[in-house]
């Protein structure tokens, strides 16, 4: 099958600017390291299996930690974690080593960090992994997950920025 050379690099990130999108960290643990990073790609691919998918880019340390430890988690995180987003994003000048300094961490089943407090925690197995482009797409079927009981609003990206729902009156 014949693929066109497609669009810019940069139409591409001013379009995707556009897709709101909730914020998630995607945390890692293996051989005594642990990381993380945060990501607007991921969303659900069956109940049954349970799974879920996450996209991340090659470059970064989370992406060889994922690979070599087969397993992940995905923190949804809640408006009131901003903070924390910017974190593992590299937003506030904080070294990567402080990333689990902020927000209280505990484990659910495969050792990975789940964050306490967001509005659920995925702890996931990778089932597959997909290389393509930046970045490689992990199937994770999910083992454990706790949903948060502050009921909180979802923490959003879109148009280069968090945000919120409106709330409703």
């Amino acid at each position: 099958m014949a693929v066109s050379a497609g669009i810019s690099e940069d139409a591409f990130k001013k379009g995707m600017r556009e897709l709101v999108a909730a914020v998630n960290i995607i945390t890692v643990a293996h051989n005594g390291s642990q990381d993380g990073l945060t990501a607007t790609a991921a969303c659900s691919v069956s109940a049954e299996p349970p799974q879920l998918l996450i996209c991340v880019n090659r470059d970064t340390g989370s992406h060889d930690l994922i690979q070599e430890s087969c397993k992940f988690a995905l923190n949804i995180l809640a408006r009131d974690q901003e903070d924390v987003a910017m974190r593992f994003a590299g937003m506030d000048d904080a070294d990567r080593t402080e990333r689990f300094d902020l927000g209280k961490w505990s484990e659910l089943v495969t050792g990975t960090p789940v964050l306490d407090g967001a509005l659920v925690n995925f702890d996931c197995e990778v089932a597959k992994q997909i290389t393509i482009g930046t970045h490689s797409i992990f199937i994770g079927h999910i083992v454990a997950s706790r949903t948060g009981d502050n009921g909180g609003a979802p923490l959003l990206y879109g148009d280069g920025q968090f945000t919120g729902l409106a709330t409703r009156e």
